[in-house]
């Protein structure tokens, strides 16, 4: 019995609680590990799910995304040197439990992301490296999004392919072709953006009938950042953080767009690039709330030397224009603003009733939780615990609210 009491205090179990509003999965490369947790509607704690944690099925599970509806989770495992990446289906059922139903082979290799349209309907996985064959080769380095259909029934997933590029044998392409070392994609506005690496671009495809990619006419946006490493979106608008050091920002900045939902150009706002907050270093994940009203950027460092923390960034965007202006007051930062989060932070969500906030912190294999301000959007403590320990080497994560 005190081992179950210690075991459950750990987890920030308690006696008391509001309920189940979500469950959280979070992936975890020490062990290629899924990690499950529900979410306590009144305190936020996070307690894990029955047979928690679940296997990957793979090698390097990097990222992971649920269909609209929270029934099919898709997992992306990157693989190594001796074992291949591949999609990992699970099927979500009541109390969060996952159960492995089979894995599937993207057309490159070593897949870093994935997303889903807004219907559910298709599945985008983002490769590292497109097949470099004869018929077309790829001495570039190019990545490739490889188009999956989901089955509204069982979750498993068919190719699309290629219906617009033939290679020198007149055969269809089983992959849509994009910049060079790409990092990670997002789904907005009728458009697929990717943001690349190798040459610091967004690369655009418009979202066609019947899942097909179509290149636009900006099919190389050049963005101008020295270190780019993620992008998000707000409806028209679209953020990048850029971890390159500026003789203004040690800390690297934010660089804002829109984007045309006819020709997925990005155009910069006025005013242009955004100087992430003072002491803030290597900025790697941003997201906006689900009111659309703050964006969180999460930094995995300092250029404080005698406190090197990893921290959340917040910025107040501005509902008419989309600029950002450091959440606070007078265009002063709010006190606690950037807010200090557990060490090597790869992700962020937030929950589908607005109320908190999680990060996924690779380092100390933790998950850092905040209530949200629902006002001004500043982040507080929880009430009773805001740090919950999670499966090895954590990832990424995400949140389905109710399972239907």
């Amino acid at each position: 019995m005190a081992l179950a009491v210690s075991v459950a205090l750990g987890l920030g179990m308690t006696a008391c609680g509001g309920g189940t509003i979500g469950y959280i999965w979070v992936l975890g490369t020490q062990y290629n590990q899924i990690g499950g947790f529900k979410v306590d509607n009144f305190t936020g704690n996070l307690t894990a799910v029955v047979n928690s944690p679940f296997s990957s099925n793979g090698t390097d599970p990097v990222a992971l995304v649920l269909k609209p509806g929270g029934r099919y989770l898709y997992v992306v495992n990157k693989g190594n040197t001796s074992t291949a990446g591949n999609i990992s289906l699970f099927s979500v059922g009541g109390d969060g439990v996952l159960t492995f139903q089979q894995s599937y082979t993207s057309r490159g290799s070593t897949p870093v992301w994935a997303a889903v349209d807004s219907t559910g309907t298709f599945l985008y996985v983002l490769d590292s490296l497109y097949p470099d064959t004869p018929a077309y080769p790829n001495p570039d380095g190019l990545g490739d999004i490889t188009v999956f259909q989901i089955d509204s029934t069982t979750g498993r997933l068919q190719l699309v392919p290629n219906q617009q590029i033939k290679d020198s044998n007149q055969t269809q392409l089983t992959f849509f072709p994009v910049g060079a070392k790409p990092l990670m994609m997002r789904v907005t506005n009728g458009c697929v953006l990717t943001v690349n690496s190798g040459d610091q671009t967004v690369f655009p495809y418009a979202v066609g009938t019947s899942g097909q990619l179509t290149l636009t006419a900006n099919s190389t946006i050049t963005t101008g950042a020295g270190k780019i490493t993620s992008i998000s979106t707000n409806g028209s608008y679209v953020y990048l953080t850029d971890a390159a050091a500026t003789s203004d920002s040690a800390g690297g900045r934010i660089l804002p767009y829109t984007v045309t939902a006819s020709t997925c150009a990005l155009n910069v706002l006025t005013g242009g690039p955004v100087n992430n907050l003072p002491l803030t270093s290597n900025p790697v994940y941003s997201f906006t709330d689900n009111k659309q009203k703050t964006l969180y950027v999460l930094n995995r460092s300092s250029t404080d030397s005698t406190n090197e923390t990893s921290s959340i960034s917040a910025f107040t965007i501005d509902p008419t224009t989309g600029k950002l202006s450091a959440l606070g007051t007078g265009g002063s930062a709010a006190a606690g603003n950037p807010y200090s989060v557990g060490s090597g932070p790869v992700c962020m969500v937030e929950d589908t009733s607005n109320q908190y906030v999680y990060t996924s912190n690779n380092v100390d294999s933790t998950l850092t939780g905040f209530r949200i301000d629902s006002n001004s959007g500043e982040l507080r403590n929880m009430t009773r615990s805001s740090t919950f320990p999670t499966v090895g080497q954590p990832t990424c994560l995400t949140l389905s609210g109710s399972i239907n």
